[in-house]
């Protein structure tokens, strides 16, 4: 059974960002059960909040379930926009418990078929929103962290980190990037009882990785497990959960695999 003064997390502020689907909305809504308040950050706000899936759907949910929610439009590339974010938390909801650094871009920019610009490009971009962003978002938190005494970090990398991504190289690189980061952050920020962690996963079932989980190279693609398929959203977003409650204290610095052994790493 599951020891439920590990895994609570009423009345807990998190910062979700890339909320508008996949793992990052299904997050969302998993911290709702464990009683938190959330905050849905993303780039993109649906004008038509009644459609399936958007923005206004997941907070409805989150309020169905007792919860409360707060929508931030949020580019990650832009640093006025996580002050922002991190200002409408504070002023809202008081502070800031949990950041999820969920949010990422992947962009194909293999070296022999991009021009230079091109090449440059996808750098920057891939960065701007996966890393540096990211790590922007983090300085804001922590300066509210600090003065709680505490928090909860969970940074979302991929596989690809320890793989590599020979199409997408700047996606494994600031994959790998967060890994470093977050594991420089665990170190330093843990005598201010603030943990630092990351989820790792391979393809999941998302808008994100449609195409590439589509026909031939889909199979192919779920045959790298031994469990013959991908992981869920729901699985991601359990693994989250989990490394921002207060049960995986001693588990700062780690970085959780959710791949299916599609890959193993010593």
């Amino acid at each position: 059974m599951e020891r439920q003064s590990e895994l609570s997390l009423a009345g807990k502020v998190v910062i979700v960002t890339g909320a508008s689907r996949g793992v990052g909305r299904q997050a969302a809504l998993d911290f709702a059960r464990r009683g938190a308040k959330v905050v849905l950050a993303a780039r993109t706000v649906d004008p038509d909040w009644t459609l399936p899936g958007s923005l206004g759907e997941t907070l409805r949910e989150i309020e169905a379930l007792g919860s409360e929610a707060l929508v931030v439009q949020t580019d990650l590339a832009k640093r006025a926009d996580l002050q922002k974010l991190v200002d409408a938390t504070v002023a809202r909801f008081g502070g800031i418990d949990v950041l999820v650094n969920n949010a990422g871009i992947f962009e194909p920019h293999p070296i022999a078929e991009t021009t230079y610009e091109e090449w440059q490009k996808g750098w920057r971009d891939t960065l701007g929103v996966n890393l540096v962003g990211a790590a922007n978002v983090t300085w804001c938190a922590v300066r509210h962290m600090l003065r709680a005494g505490g928090g909860r970090i969970v940074n979302v990398s991929s596989r690809g980190a320890f793989r590599g991504e020979p199409a997408q190289p700047a996606y494994g690189a600031s994959k790998a990037g967060l890994i470093a980061f977050g594991q420089s952050l665990a170190r330093d920020l843990g005598p201010h009882g603030i943990t630092v962690a990351a989820v790792a996963p391979g393809f999941t079932e998302t808008d994100m990785a449609a195409e590439a989980l589509s026909g031939e190279r889909g199979a192919a693609r779920r045959a790298e497990s031994p469990l013959g398929r991908v992981a869920t959203p729901d699985e991601v977003a359990a693994a989250v959960v989990f490394l921002a409650s207060p049960g995986a204290t001693m588990a700062t610095g780690a970085v959780l695999d959710v791949n299916g052994a599609s890959y193993l790493r010593m």
